[in-house]
């Protein structure tokens, strides 16, 4: 793989992990509730999702996905329904549980839990492994070290984005410190994830 194409590649791959979605949000709302360090651990559930999507669309697995319209609609069904499910238990949480998450992190395997599933059952993150890295393989060379590279290139560039967002929900964390504010800030969370929800219903295969 030469420089040019990795020119391209590091850019448009970084856009696409900055872009907001379910488990950038999450990572704001981890963040905001359980520090800085607690996000991005919990972060490696969605590491370890998107490096086992990465895994079969280089073994080319994922072309079930790509022709299987009832295989694509059941993920993208499961992942809104578990965006909405999310979005139901933050609207409905109870403050007073939560005034002591500074002091008492929730279970940072439930966390990675929470990122795994969220990565997993988002269609889009699928179709981004199967139609937009190989746009970058050389075909005349070995495609299992080229995949590889780009695949941990991307990983890199979601552990930055991944703690890029947990910084904004530090700082967050300020301006929703009050029972009030943490109320306010679930809910604002609550319907982010049901529009992030609703725009995964509304994905088509190309």
């Amino acid at each position: 793989m030469n420089i040019s194409t990795l020119l391209i590649f590091l850019p448009a791959c970084f856009a696409l992990n900055m872009a907001p979605g379910p488990n950038n949000l999450l990572s704001v709302n981890n963040a905001t509730h359980y520090g800085f360090w607690a996000s991005c651990l919990a972060g490696a559930g969605r590491l370890i999702a998107f490096s086992a999507m990465i895994a079969l669309a280089a073994a080319g697995l994922t072309a079930v996905l790509e022709t299987s319209e009832l295989v694509f609609f059941g993920i993208k069904l499961l992942g809104a329904a578990y965006l909405f499910y999310l979005a139901f238990k933050l609207w409905t949480a109870r403050i007073q549980n939560q005034e002591s998450d500074s002091a008492k992190p929730r279970n940072l395997v439930s966390l990675a839990k929470q990122e795994f599933l969220v990565a997993a059952g988002n269609p889009k993150a699928i179709l981004i492994f199967t139609a937009f890295l190989p746009q970058f393989i050389d075909t005349a060379h070995d495609v299992a070290p080229q995949f590889a590279m780009l695949g941990a290139l991307f990983l890199a560039l979601e552990l930055i984005a991944l703690a890029g967002y947990a910084l904004i929900g530090l700082h967050l964390r300020r301006w929703f410190d009050t029972p009030k504010g943490k109320h306010l800030f679930n809910r604002i969370c609550a319907l982010l994830l049901s529009g992030a929800a609703s725009v995964l219903l509304a994905t088509r295969r190309s």
